[in-house]
C-alpha cells in the first residue's frame, strides 16, 4: 500500500487529538510529552509529504469552488 499524503494528514490529526484528550484527562506528563513530540515530528513529515506528493489536477483558480462557481449561471 502506498502511503499517500492524506494518510499522513489523517494519522497526524488523530495523534494530536489524542494528545489533547490525554492532557485534558491529566495523564502523566511523560506520556503527554512523548506523544506531543511524536505528533510534532509527524506534522513536519506530513508537511513534507503534502508538498512533495505527486498529485495532478486540471482545476485552476478560475474554477473556484465546485459547489459555487463564479461567473457561471447554472
Amino acid at each position: 500500500m502506498k502511503n499517500s499524503a492524506m494518510f499522513w494528514v489523517a494519522n497526524t490529526t488523530i495523534i494530536l487529538v489524542i494528545v489533547t484528550i490525554m492532557a485534558a484527562m491529566n495523564f502523566p506528563f511523560n506520556w503527554v510529552f512523548y506523544v506531543t513530540v511524536l505528533g510534532q515530528s509527524m506534522v513536519v513529515y506530513m508537511v513534507y509529504k503534502v508538498l512533495t506528493d505527486d498529485y495532478k489536477t486540471d482545476k485552476t483558480f478560475k474554477d473556484f469552488y465546485e459547489d459555487h462557481p463564479i461567473g457561471r449561471t447554472s
